[in-house]
């Protein structure tokens, strides 16, 4: 096939779906910073002029990103019980940005989409058998997003990470006792071990605080 006809039938295969598909990988691999039209357009084997038509704009390309990101937040199906349906919303998030650890920062200024739509309502549907105020559902999903995130950020990178040959010698010299007590308590326990008692302290406590719970917990 020639080259023309090549990129006319990669131009007739075109969608948005696709598009912001291509655009992630290419984030995947190289970073959010690397994402353009033309790259996106060239991957794609096609003119960048033909992707203007889906996506009008950087930030037409960024919302459809988001979109499809948000859609692999979304559970297939729901846990009847609410602490488990939100226990398994938020390692889904933590999936998620797991796969795509740009996505966080990169994404923080995407409007949201479709999917974004879907997956707070899914996360209020989760809590619809409980007692809680509207408020407190908000407060309660905005609480985990905040844990969730703070962990993507923490673990992202392991430069980041403490030095934990360093922090035991400084120890050993009795200049931090109650930091050795707590290091010798808990020892390397893990990042997702972590994760999982802070959910469950904040799922306990949020059903706890309800004054008569109908919801199955």
């Amino acid at each position: 096939m020639s080259t023309k006809k090549a990129e006319q039938a990669a131009k007739a295969q075109l969608t948005l779906e696709l598009i912001a598909r291509t655009a992630i990988d290419i984030a995947d691999e190289h970073g959010f910073e690397a994402v353009s039209m033309r790259r996106v357009a060239e991957a794609l084997n096609v003119g960048t002029m033909s992707l203007y038509h889906y996506a009008p704009s950087k930030v037409d390309l960024v919302a459809a990103m988001d979109d499809l990101l948000m859609g692999e937040i979304l559970l297939p199906v729901l846990p009847k019980s609410w602490k488990r349906a939100l226990t398994d919303i938020a390692h889904q998030t933590l999936q998620m940005h797991r796969q795509h650890p740009w996505a966080l920062v990169a994404m923080i200024s995407a409007p949201p989409g479709l999917n974004a739509l879907r997956h707070m309502e899914q996360c209020l549907e989760a809590l619809a058998g409980t007692t809680m105020a509207a408020r407190d559902k908000l407060t309660l999903l905005t609480t985990i997003d905040d844990l969730v995130f703070g962990h993507v950020l923490r673990t992202a990178s392991t430069a980041a990470r403490p030095d934990r040959a360093f922090a035991r010698q400084q120890v050993a010299t009795g200049a931090f006792p109650h930091l050795g007590d707590v290091m010798l308590k808990i020892g390397d326990e893990r990042d997702e071990v972590r994760l999982d008692k802070g959910l469950k302290a904040l799922l306990d406590a949020a059903h706890k605080s309800q004054s008569s719970p109908v919801g199955k917990s």
